[in-house]
């Protein structure tokens, strides 16, 4: 058996953070548990938003067999639910752990500053008893910055080498947690197409959504590809453009379902087609991560009574979607 499903999603609505784009220190209203700036956790409604989202994959066809997260706290925290809930049900360990992966963390642009890591094995250990300590991480983006097309690259060569895992270790299905930048690039290299307008919205990251990817092809893996040689080296080159797709190529057939969550489709983003993190006024203090993009604003629903519960009764099912309008992000930060 090799993987026939991917069911990604992003992390639910997180604490505050900024950045100062003259200085690169960073600064937060509320202590991170890692002890790091930029490296929140969950705002409470996102923690509602990773109970919901667990009552869902929890009930998923097939049945999720591997977890895949950012290493950041915000992912780990928002997947960890389903964790928890698939773990009383299965009898294989490597279910109930996290696998975190830096090739799935945020992206940060081309800030002339040092970009944030997160925070070290050992204490994420110590802070997610189910984090999985024996996971080797296939890449780390560089500290240095990244282009949007070198993001996409990192992630190709990230998935690339899951896939492999996975097929490796006979799983049909995946869950992986990320952030709004990285989930599409992850869905555009799956799919095998880098939409010309970079700031072109073709997949939905919503907080705590669900897109699902369905395996076209298992003939015509790609073979041979490099070994990624460590920090600051250049990434492996993976064929993905022009239709292929990482893996031999996956068909998305749910784009950011929110129909399970209480209050819908939330804070979703896009590329704005900035990679410079520079402030458009010079007065311009402290941003938030997600001024690289644009926030879009998803078509919330009234809340369900049902729906409102923590953990939702009767998980929704998917639904086509509609383009959602578009807005500049500003303050209040979300």
């Amino acid at each position: 058996m090799t993987l026939e499903f991917i069911y990604l999603t992003r992390h639910g609505f997180r604490s505050n953070w900024a950045v100062d784009s003259k200085t690169g220190q960073y600064s937060t209203s509320i202590p991170s548990p890692t002890g790091i700036a930029s490296d929140p956790a969950l705002a409470g409604h996102g923690v509602d938003q990773s109970h919901q989202l667990a009552a869902l994959l929890k009930t998923l066809n097939p049945a999720i067999q591997r977890f895949y997260s950012s290493p950041f706290y915000r992912c780990i925290q928002t997947i960890l639910p389903a964790v928890e809930a698939l773990s009383h049900s299965v009898s294989d360990p490597e279910t109930k752990k996290i696998r975190a992966e830096n090739g799935l963390g945020e992206w940060y642009g081309l800030a002339r500053f040092d970009h944030p890591s997160p925070a070290e094995p050992s204490l994420l250990k110590k802070l997610f008893p189910r984090f999985d300590e024996g996971y080797k991480v296939v890449i780390k983006p560089s500290t240095n910055g990244e282009s949007i097309d070198n993001l996409h690259n990192r992630v190709a060569y990230a998935l690339h080498r899951i896939i492999e895992q996975c097929d490796k270790e006979g799983v049909k299905a995946i869950a992986i947690c990320t952030h709004g930048a990285t989930l599409i690039a992850i869905g555009r290299a799956l799919v095998g197409r880098m939409p010309e307008d970079i700031t072109e919205q073709d997949f939905n990251p919503f907080t705590c959504g669900l897109t699902t990817f369905v395996r076209r092809s298992k003939e015509n893996v790609e073979t041979g590809v490099k070994q990624w040689k460590g920090p600051e080296s250049e990434i492996p080159a993976v064929k993905w453009r022009d239709g292929k797709g990482v893996g031999g190529g996956w068909t998305m057939t749910v784009d950011g379902d929110c129909n399970f969550l209480a209050d819908g489709e939330e804070r979703g983003w896009r590329f704005s087609g900035d990679e410079s993190f520079l402030p458009a006024n010079d007065s311009v203090k402290g941003q938030d991560a997600g001024e690289l993009g644009v926030v879009v604003e998803g078509g919330r629903r009234p809340t369900s009574p049902v729906l409102s519960r923590k953990v939702p009764e009767t998980p929704g099912t998917p639904s086509s979607k509609k383009k959602t309008p578009l807005s500049p992000l500003s303050p209040p930060k979300l």
